[in-house]
């Protein structure tokens, strides 16, 4: 059961007609330097839509960049990026504007798409081919979180050319991207291991694979589950254990990973891309309406206070995803 983080202060619905929050950072450092700052409130343009946001997801990447670090830990060259800077890839919401030229969506809709470093934000605009429907049978907090986590999980199993029947190997397989990738290998009749903490053990059972250790461990338990090897790997952590896995798989072009390093550029390993379409973000909601594909929620946080979000993430792998709200203003009446 997902966490909620309550905010204390509560939220100025005069400003919010006019302004909008939105989550920055001035420069690299610590999940403090984490700041909301109000701007102006944005206008769709031609082929754009305009959404109330409601839930965004925090993904690794977040903190990476937040950090001025890569997924592997070195620096990166972004001089040319200007501060103040945003954050977040996810998000889902509520339409409130259309742009022109925009047929597939209204005021009032209900959608869940990504936006390039925007969605940490009350409000935020988007081309509309970057979103689709929200379903009804998907919470806010699940769909805030599934459309940049779900596409990379997607991305990742169709570049393994995986064949139904076959055994794929899914490290950090109670993660965001972990989970979401077990539940399409098995809907695609893949069989699975994965590995994770002992504590998250059964949550993989629930989920159709076959659970190691992500330790050292893991790889004589994988042996044992398969003594032939397995078909292939997808490293959902981004995590350097390359050795292992060619030992288990033995060929490198059917590893994937998170790990864009020169090592796996070396091996010939996949290194997995956004491949991000409104085409593969719908697969994914047929999916759940299919399949129920869900991403887990372990905590919720308000949109204020994204630095203890972060915080939450940098603890390490943990199950599921770690998601920020939007809370909507309520209406009180007063009783006489």
């Amino acid at each position: 059961m997902a966490t909620l983080h309550a905010d204390p202060r509560p939220p100025d619905a005069s400003a919010h007609a006019a302004r909008v929050k939105a989550v920055v950072f001035d420069r690299y450092g610590a999940p403090e330097v984490l700041h909301a700052i109000e701007l102006p409130m944005p206008q769709a343009g031609p082929g754009e839509i305009r959404v109330r946001v409601r839930a965004a997801g925090v993904r690794p990447g977040d903190i990476a960049a937040r950090s001025g670090l890569s997924r592997d830990g070195e620096s990166c060259d972004v001089q040319t990026l200007a501060f103040p800077r945003r954050l977040g890839n996810e998000f889902a919401g509520v339409v409130d504007q259309v742009g022109a030229g925009v047929d597939a969506f209204a005021p009032g809709d209900e959608v869940m798409g990504w936006a390039v470093a925007m969605s940490y934000a009350e409000v935020l605009t988007v081309p509309a081919e970057q979103v689709v429907h929200k379903p009804v049978t998907m919470s806010w907090a699940v769909a805030g979180a599934l459309p940049s986590t779900g596409q990379t999980a997607h991305a990742a199993l169709c570049d393994l050319r995986l064949r139904r029947g076959e055994r794929v190997l899914i490290h950090g397989a109670a993660s965001g991207i972990g989970s979401v990738a077990v539940q399409l290998a098995r809907a695609w009749g893949l069989r699975v291991i994965g590995s994770a903490a002992a504590a998250d053990h059964d949550y993989l059972r629930a989920l159709g694979a076959q659970p190691i250790d992500d330790d050292h461990r893991g790889i004589a338990q994988a042996r044992v589950l398969a003594p032939d090897g397995v078909d292939a790997v997808f490293d959902a952590l981004g995590v350097d254990r390359f050795d292992d896995w060619l030992a288990l798989c033995g060929d490198p072009g059917r590893i994937a990973t998170l790990c864009d390093s020169p090592r796996a550029h070396r091996l010939g390993l996949r290194i997995v891309r956004g491949q991000r379409s409104r085409a593969r973000l719908a697969e994914l909601v047929a999916m759940h309406e299919r399949h129920g594909l869900l991403v887990h929620v372990r905590e919720m946080f308000p949109l204020t206070r994204a630095a203890e979000a972060h915080r939450a993430v940098e603890r390490g792998p943990g199950r599921g995803k770690v998601v920020l709200m939007v809370y909507a203003p309520l209406a009180l009446r007063f009783c006489a």
